[in-house]
């Protein structure tokens, strides 16, 4: 006769979805060679949270492609569960450059209007992938995530968080607003403000949300979401760390010192991390903001979204060996 044999997806606690890159950076300005790396903002939220300890799948989708398999090899070993990283059979994955003039400033070029995340939900497996995420305890994704799809795949991540919510997960969001992957910024107003309603964490950017939403301060930012309905928020302030509203208080958490940032890329990642680490590990909101504010700290005094691990500062989050599992 003939086996039935079924995939049987473990369940990690929290699941990030989103996009991850091919990421070439020039370290030596006025030289020819490109370093190569992977980099996007939920793969870089994924890696430092089973840095900290949780256990953590990414979901996304890579091509069949050599750069493809190299990034799922990196996945594994930042210790992120791959068993929802679906295989495209004619796409590949995206690809941005970074270059930094000799003032520090960075510059971005991207090459990812065909890649094989953005045609997630066409890969075999696409629904059975979504259905084993409606058992996280926690889900993350951004704006970016959003923003690779249209209204009706939209509207399915819409369904994915609603149904994590029902089986008594949480979602985090982090609004992560960047102009040239919508477009309209009232399109992008729209489905941030639609997905909020299906948010029980929001970690948006202060400097994001004031350009797409016109917030006077932080103040103003948490009111807003509060008004749609999300009952935590922490606004990322850059050197002034975060305010944290939760159970009806609203907590100012400074960074611990005004740091020189070197290179400021994964610094919001990295903080949505250790931020998300400590509330599941059951700490409140000023010790998730003062352990975020620390790793990004961290975070901005190397150049790269992820700093090597030997450099990842001792205490962040908890002593537990475990802290996301309870």
């Amino acid at each position: 006769g003939r086996h039935h044999v079924e995939l049987v997806m473990t369940s990690p606690s929290v699941i990030a979805f989103g996009e991850c890159m091919v990421e070439l950076s020039r370290t030596v300005i006025g030289t020819r060679s490109w370093q190569l790396a992977f980099g996007g903002d939920s793969f870089n939220v994924a890696a430092y949270m089973a840095r900290l300890g949780c256990e953590v799948g990414y979901m996304t989708a890579i091509g069949t492609d050599e750069f493809s398999r190299d990034m799922r090899a990196g996945f594994v070993e930042e210790g992120v569960d791959v068993s929802r990283v679906l295989v495209h059979p004619e796409r590949i994955v995206g690809l941005y450059a970074i270059r930094v003039d000799e003032g520090g400033e960075r510059s971005f070029t991207y090459w990812r209007s065909q890649s094989a995340a953005r045609a997630f939900f066409d890969c075999p497996g696409a629904g059975e992938a979504m259905r084993s995420a409606e058992h996280a305890k926690l889900l993350y994704l951004s704006g970016i995530t959003l923003s690779l799809f249209d209204a009706v795949g939209r509207a399915r991540v819409e369904a994915l968080a609603a149904a994590v919510r029902r089986n008594g997960g949480k979602v985090a969001f982090d609004t992560n607003y960047r102009a040239r992957g919508w477009s309209s910024p009232e399109t992008a107003r729209a489905a941030l403000l639609s997905f909020a309603r299906n948010a029980d964490i929001l970690l948006p950017t202060l400097e994001d949300d004031q350009a797409l939403f016109g917030d006077k301060d932080a103040a103003a930012c948490i009111r807003r979401w509060q008004q749609v309905g999300v009952k935590e928020v922490a606004v990322k302030l850059g050197v002034d760390g975060c305010v944290a509203a939760a159970d009806g208080t609203v907590e100012a958490v400074p960074a611990p010192e005004r740091l020189q940032a070197r290179d400021t890329t994964g610094a919001g990642d990295s903080f949505n991390a250790a931020y998300l680490a400590s509330r599941l590990a059951g700490l409140d909101v000023v010790a998730a903001g003062t352990s975020a504010n620390r790793l990004a700290g961290a975070v901005v005094r190397h150049p790269g979204a992820l700093i090597p691990k030997v450099m990842m500062p001792i205490g962040v989050v908890h002593s537990r060996p475990e802290p996301c599992v309870r």
